[in-house]
């Protein structure tokens, strides 16, 4: 919050748009077409158009423009006089950018979706551009200002074949303007001619046989061309669709062909696709399913041994009988690149065999190869393979040389060990007489001579345990085989099954040695123990003792992560390291003989550990101690930042630094993590070099960057990984400038190097910080003078060409090269006299900064001073508005989840026009049948069908008015009623009582203007029957508007108001409340309260779950009631709840007993002739209680009281509370506090009235209360915006969410217009008052007062109180006179006065957006009012309120029959004669 010094009104702001990396430097806006449009500068030179719309603050940026390069835009910003250009300066340049760049949007969806206002899509020129812009535009549908208007475009077909030509499309098209001018049919750059416009559908021809694409293979089946539509009238293209061209003839297989998207058909017998089947009979095998195709079926693995002849058979389905003159089938088969084509044989339709042949591959690194197999027919027609069955070639003695990996194969290959030439091999070509032959499936299958190749480890402890892997050749094929007889140097080795590869690989698990075996062979037997299955290995296992000597370091952080050397002897023996200190497992890294490395985990305390290292089953001990000390902190880190390239050093201190092994430091930006290393100087110091930021190449060089995460890798502290309490933040990379297009520099000696750039010092907070820069001139560093865009380096005794490099943090650049003339020296005295007067100026300079410094800290203490007392005002205003709005807005969340269209308790269409147009009437005669006595009934009714046709003659009519309004008797009363009345009558008749109203408000105006009244007082007030017809038109014409839009905003408007009102105390006696937007209605002192809960038993149903509910200890009985019945039948209509009057209050206690609770009891206090209300909190109910609605039930308990509450209470206040009729009746009805006429004694609830009633206006006491509590108006206003703004943006917006204006509004709106044109009334005020005068203060008004002339609801009088606030804020709204406002004005006048200007803009918007709106013909709008009348045709029955209209004819029949025989027009049609028949037939002596 901000308010200027002195002032009271608080001004408040709230953030639309926030940007963080890009500063901004300037700011202007202007409004376009009802959108807020803001252009804001930025530092790097930027444009940003930011889109404000509605009071809901969510903006919108829509683009972005770099306008000015170097740097930041200038404050001052500047529009042209048409708004078209903007004019933007930097400190170097001025630039007009234009206000929009529609023009860069290439298509209607990238033109609306962009967001600017100012674009929109003029369709027949095909581009984006302001609508006053786009020629014709204000035609229908030739620019397109939403997306859903864009120009959409189907044809059909939307694709055909190559080979057809000219085919008529059609091509539907949806918001496209009209073509009269013509249209022509584009395929991109193949072919163009003319549309024939039919309706919305367009006719064109597809391309001619010359022009169709040819498709070719590669790019598939099919083609895709832009069908475009040209307007002859402007000649651009303004609407596309995708059209294809397909090609079948590319498929050559039948699949392919029947699966393709397009039309295509297969030729089976001819082997070839068409779109075409006229060109395939059926006797040519015509093919149109996929399983209907020729191809093979898939077959389980077709295995071929190489060099053995061998068929091939294989399934099939639809195989075609080669005709007459066709080659018969061939299977090929692609081995190793070459092609071998066997001849086949086709059995019948679902089989084919490859005949007798044999197969070879090249090579013994592959046992088994998948060949491609392709069957044909033909020559070259294929045979579908969709399962892709493929022939596998084998060798059985690729990759089996032993007997074990033969053995081992796949059974399906047939293979065995041949021994006498001692290979793998099939039966067949192993010679039957000299050799054994070995299969695994035979009865002798096991193979003879085991050997091993390998073991690993070669060493072990004693005590066992170790794995020891033995790798080899035929070591058995089953576990079983070897699962008994291995041995290491003489000890068992238990053989594990996880590691068993056969014939391959055994993995055993070593028994305890005794001390006299040291070292020895591996001994395996395969099944059984005899020689040739016996195999010893030629690698000696030794037993090992271990032993430790020491560790490195000694101790490390309690999260783990250091790495631990363990040095010892023999370290590397058996197979698995464990390494434990204490419990805490230390994780094994590598080892050698000589030590182990291992990484420590976390531990849950500080304390020594002792060190144990277990190698398989052999524990090693030695008095060995790691201990774990507390993590290390990071206290603090300097300097707080780097540059984007990193590399700075950065001092960390901290505390238990030196226990980290490999310090880090990160930063993660992005997504991704640099990191950089640190050097520890001691245990609570190190410096580290800061980690670069990950900044992508497209990356703005002159933003401040803040890393997402930032922390430090200290072996596995987490907690340093992410710093919180730092703010590191990373400045721009330094940019220097080249030397000159030619990059040399030329110099004398002596003379400074100047390196120009920016960003050269970074812009800390703090000031004073300087980046390291080491700049070079050749090999020699020079001294460097640094400022924020140049680097004074003072040149090394040099002479010659030498380059010049420049380093900070983590980058460096050269400039280019300097070359040093020699040149004659500055003399002595100059050098001298330049000293003195540098010396003397910076004294001056000093002296000025300190006087300067003195002055501003005296302003600023007093600023200060002034500023907290202002912050203490604002804090405790804020601090009440949050709170109220915080509880609202959880509440009203509720609330509005329920608003559905079923939420809302409309009225029906009958009873919303009785309670308008015969306010406080309940059973009002138009509603009942016409009341006549039987003997009469024939002549009254003829009479009155008589009197109908007479009301519905305008003569008669008009001059009935008239003469009624002429005489002095006829009263207020009479005139709104007798309005009323014709309305009803003529509801079935809309068109005619348009027009006589029309008629009636044409001859008020005159009147008006006549008598020289001031224009503006035109229909301010109810005078005239004319004016109250008018409010009654509105009343019938708005109700489905009421219904569809109007009507959620005002309900939640009165919802809100009665739940705030109902979150604080209200006195139940004078209405008065804790939150008000009425000064009058405002309790002005503080109340203590309490909010409880209770649960309540639902009246309807016992057994249902309890309903909690919200009260206030301090509420009356009656008001706990109304309460918890809102509660229960919250979506229930008033009208059909039970009265809180017929109900008792019943307390159920936990003992058992239940206490009816009453506004007045036997317990009720008297002080001094005033009886207090009892509330909950005199009965001491206390939070959750248990409570029940009852019905009333007069029991011998609760007689006596009940005789008393239903004389005092129901009569004296509860009435009151409970009244509904007008609003202005209910303000006369405020309750006043009067004694009980038979015992003196007056009643109160919250607050004795009576004590402030007496003192005077002007009395300063009473003032000063008012103003202590005027801020809880402030806050309930704010609560209540929200609602207030709804509603007012609803009713004064011409386009509602789907729905459109109402077309009585731009009918009668356009009427004053017209009224006021032809009276030559030019002034904007005096129409701008009709209109208001005639909609919003005559219709509106009205319903925001009495939302129970809408909703089925019951208003108090606070919320009545509340709405009148919101009415008057209303009515203030649609003047257009000035209101001058001071301290003395209603508060209610205040409370909006910020409010009002904002709202008094939209009015004006409104009024302007319907005057630009297309006139409504007479045609459109009586064909409206007579949908109207049909839809509401027998609402009332129009007898009964002719016979209400008759009466007064019955009380002045002489003044009306005297003009109706003089006027002409009615002389002509026996008016007169016509009413003295009616009044004959309706006299009771007839």
């Amino acid at each position: 919050m901000n308010a200027p010094l002195g002032v009271s009104d608080m001004v408040r702001g709230i953030p639309v748009f926030t940007e963080d990396r890009d500063r901004m430097t300037s700011v202007i806006a202007y409004v376009y077409k009802n959108h807020s449009l803001a252009f804001v500068g930025t530092k790097s030179g930027k444009l940003k158009k930011i889109r404000v719309d509605g009071p809901r603050g969510n903006a919108l940026q829509y683009e972005t423009v770099q306008v000015v390069d170097p740097g930041p835009v200038l404050r001052d910003m500047a529009f042209s006089k048409d708004h078209e250009q903007l004019y933007i300066m930097s400190e170097r340049q001025l630039t007009r950018v234009p206000v929009e760049s529609c023009g860069q949007y290439r298509s209607c969806g990238e033109c609306l979706g962009s967001g600017d206002p100012h674009c929109g899509w003029c369709v027949l020129h095909n581009t984006c551009t302001r609508k006053e812009r786009c020629e014709r535009s204000k035609e229908p549908r030739r620019f397109a200002s939403e997306m859903k208007q864009c120009v959409r475009l189907t044809v059909h077909p939307n694709n055909i074949s190559v080979s057809q030509y000219n085919v008529l499309l059609v091509l539907e098209t949806y918001n496209v303007p009209e073509l009269s001018a013509g249209v022509n049919c584009t395929f991109e750059d193949l072919s163009e001619m003319d549309g024939l416009v039919v309706g919305n559908q367009i006719q064109c021809y597809s391309p001619a046989a010359k022009e169709v694409p040819r498709i070719i293979t590669e790019n598939g089946d099919h083609h895709v061309v832009q069908l475009q539509l040209k307007s002859k009238e402007t000649g651009m293209t303004f609407a596309s669709t995708s059209f294809v061209f397909y090609n079948c003839s590319v498929h050559n297989s039948c699949l392919s062909c029947v699966e393709s998207p397009y039309r295509c058909h297969w030729c089976k017998y001819r082997h070839v696709c068409t779109h075409d089947p006229k060109t395939c009979s059926f006797q040519e095998g015509r093919v149109k399913l996929p399983e209907d195709c020729p191809q093979l079926l898939r077959v389980d693995k077709i295995l071929v041994p190489v060099e053995v002849i061998k068929p091939i058979t294989l399934k099939a389905k639809n195989l075609p009988q080669p005709q007459s003159g066709q080659r018969g089938y061939e299977c090929i088969l692609n081995i190793q690149g070459s092609e071998q084509r066997v001849p086949a044989l086709r059995f019948n339709s679902s089989s084919v065999q490859c005949q007798n042949t044999s197969y070879s591959y090249e090579g013994m690194e592959i046992n088994n190869l998948p060949v491609e197999l392709t069957v044909v027919w033909n020559g070259h027609f294929n045979i579908d393979n969709p399962a892709q069955n493929k022939v596998h070639l084998y060798k059985c003695g690729a990759m089996r040389e032993s007997c074990g990996l033969c053995l081992k194969a796949d059974p399906d290959f047939a293979c065995g060990w041949c021994q006498s030439p001692g290979q793998c091999t099939l039966r067949q070509h192993c010679p039957a007489q000299e050799s054994r032959w070995l299969e695994l499936s035979g009865a002798n299958s096991k193979c003879t001579n085991p050997r091993i190749t390998e073991i690993i480890p070669v060493t072990g402890p004693r005590e066992g345990g170790t794995k020891v892997t033995i790798r080899g050749e035929n070591l058995g094929l089953e576990f079983r085989d070897i699962a008994s007889h291995v041995k290491v140097a003489g000890v068992e080795c238990s053989p594990l099954v996880d590691g068993y590869i056969p014939a391959e690989q055994i993995v055993c698990e070593m028994g305890e040695a005794k001390p006299s075996q040291h070292a020895g062979f591996v001994e395996i037997c395969v099944a059984v123990c005899r020689p040739e299955f016996m195999a010893r290995s030629s690698q000696l296992y030794y037993f090992m003792t271990l032993t430790l000597s020491d560790l490195k370091p000694s101790r490390g952080p309690m999260s783990g992560g250091t790495q631990v050397t363990i040095t010892g002897t023999n370290l590397n023996a058996g197979s698995n390291v464990v390494v434990m200190f204490g419990k805490q497992p230390c994780l094994f890294h590598r080892r050698s003989p000589s030590y182990i490395v291992c990484n420590t985990t976390s531990s849950d305390e500080v304390l020594e550990m002792k060190v144990s290292v277990q190698v398989d089953r052999a524990k090693i001990h030695q008095d060995l101690v790691f201990q774990y000390v507390e993590d290390p902190t990071i206290v603090r880190i300097e300097p707080e930042w780097s540059i984007v390239s990193g590399n700075t050093p950065i001092a960390v201190w901290g505390t238990h630094l030196d226990l980290i092994q490999n310090p880090q430091i990160r930063a993660k930006h992005g997504g991704k993590e640099h990191i950089n290393i640190c050097e520890v100087l001691n245990a609570t110091e190190m410096t580290c070099q800061a980690p670069a930021l990950a900044l992508g190449p497209d990356h703005q060089s002159d933003l401040t960057e803040r890393p997402e995460e930032f922390g430090f890798i200290l072996d596995n502290v987490q907690s340093l990984l992410i710093l919180n309490k730092t703010n590191f933040t990373y400045y721009p990379n330094p940019v220097f400038e080249a030397f000159g297009p030619s990059g040399i520099l030329e110099l004398k000696p002596g003379t400074p190097i100047i390196l120009k750039g920016k960003n050269l010092i970074p812009p800390v907070a703090g000031g004073n910080v300087k980046l390291n820069y080491t700049v070079l001139v050749g090999e020699k560093p020079c001294t460097v003078t640094v400022s924020d865009v140049q680097l004074l380096c003072e040149s090394p005794n040099l002479i010659g060409r030498h380059k010049v490099m420049a380093r900070v943090g983590g980058m460096e650049y050269s400039p280019g090269m300097v070359y040093i003339a020699p040149d004659s020296p500055l003399s002595l005295p100059a050098i001298v006299s330049i000293a003195v007067a540098g010396g003397l100026l910076i004294i001056f300079i000093v002296a000025v900064l300190i006087a300067y410094k003195r002055k501003s800290r005296e302003s600023d203490l007093t600023l200060k001073r002034l500023q907290m007392q202002m912050d203490n005002l604002e804090s405790r205003v804020a601090l009440e508005c949050k709170e109220a709005f915080a509880e609202l807005q959880t509440d009203i969340h509720e609330l509005t989840s329920d608003l559905d269209g079923a939420g809302i308790p409309f009225l029906d269409y009958r009873t919303y026009t009785m309670r308008v147009l015969f306010p406080g009437i309940e059973d009002h005669p138009v509603l009942r049948d016409l009341e006549v006595p039987g003997y009469r009934q024939e002549r009254v009714e003829k009479g009155l069908k008589l009197f109908a046709q007479l009301i519905n003659n305008k003569v008669f009519l008009l001059s009935f008015i008239r003469t009624l309004e002429s005489q002095r008797s006829f009263s207020m009363r009479d005139r709104g009623n007798v309005a009323s009345l014709i309305m009803t009558v003529l509801q079935s008749k809309l068109e005619y009582a348009t027009d006589v109203l029309k008629q009636l408000l044409a001859d008020l105006i005159d009147k008006n203007l006549e008598s020289k009244n001031h224009p503006k007082l035109l229909l301010r007030r109810t005078e005239s029957v004319a004016e109250k017809m008018l409010t009654n038109w509105f009343t019938f014409l708005l109700y489905k508007f009421l219904k569809e839009c109007a009507g959620e905003p005002l309900f939640s408007l009165f919802c809100a108001i009665k739940q705030q009102m109902e979150k604080g105390p209200i006195d139940a006696i004078t209405g008065e409340a804790r939150y008000s937007l009425s000064e009058d209605k405002l309790i002005r002192q503080q109340i203590d309260y309490k909010t409880l809960v209770l649960s309540c038993v639902s009246p309807d149903n016992a057994n249902s779950p309890e309903v909690p509910v919200k009260i206030l200890n301090c509420d009356t009985i009656t008001q706990v009631k109304e309460k918890i019945l809102d509660a229960i039948f919250k979506n229930v209509p008033c009208s059909h709840r039970p009265k809180a009057a017929d109900m008792d209050l019943e307390w159920r206690q936990g003992s058992g007993a239940r206490m009816i609770l009453q506004d007045e009891d036997i317990t009720t206090k008297i002080e001094n002739d005033w009886k207090r209300l009892n509330t909950l909190a005199h009965y001491q109910v206390p939070d959750g209680s248990v409570v029940a609605l009852v019905s009333k039930q007069v029991t011998a308990y609760n007689a006596v009281n009940n005789s008393t509450v239903s004389r005092t209470s129901a009569s004296k206040y509860e009435n009151m509370i409970r009244y509904t009729g007008s609003p202005d009746s209910l303000r006369s009805r405020t309750p006043m506090i009067t004694p009980d006429l038979e015992s003196g004694v007056k009643m109160w609830h919250l607050v004795k009235n009576h004590e402030h009633g007496d003192q005077k206006e002007g009395d300063r006491g009473s003032k000063m209360v008012s103003e202590i509590y005027l801020t809880r108006l402030l806050a309930t206003k704010g609560t209540l915006q929200k609602f207030v703004d709804d509603l007012f943006e609803t009713i004064f917006s011409t386009a509602h969410r789907g729905s459109a204006l109402p077309l009585a509004i731009k009918y009668m709106f356009d009427f004053l217009d017209e009224q006021a044109d032809k009276h030559g009334i030019h002034d904007p005020h005096v129409r701008h008052t009709w209109k208001s005068n005639c909609l919003p203060l005559r219709f509106w008004v009205n319903m925001i007062k009495n939302p129970q002339f809408v909703f089925d609801i019951h208003k108090n009088s606070i919320t009545d109180a509340c709405l009148s606030v919101v009415a008057q804020t209303f009515m203030d709204s649609c003047s257009t006179s000035e209101h001058r406002l001071g301290k003395d004005s209603p508060s209610n006048k205040l409370l909006y006065a910020k409010d009002i200007p904002s709202y008094k803009n939209w009015v004006e918007r409104y009024y302007s957006d319907i005057g630009k709106m297309p006139a409504i013909s007479d045609q459109d709008m009586n064909a409206y009012l007579a949908e109207q009348s049909r839809m509401h045709m027998n609402e009332f029955n129009t007898m009964s309120a002719l016979s209400e209209i008759f009466s007064y004819v019955g009380k002045y029949s002489e003044e009306i029959l005297g003009p109706l025989d003089h006027d002409d027009q009615c002389g002509k049609q026996k008016l007169a004669y016509k009413l003295e028949q009616v009044i004959t037939l309706m006299s009771l002596d007839s």
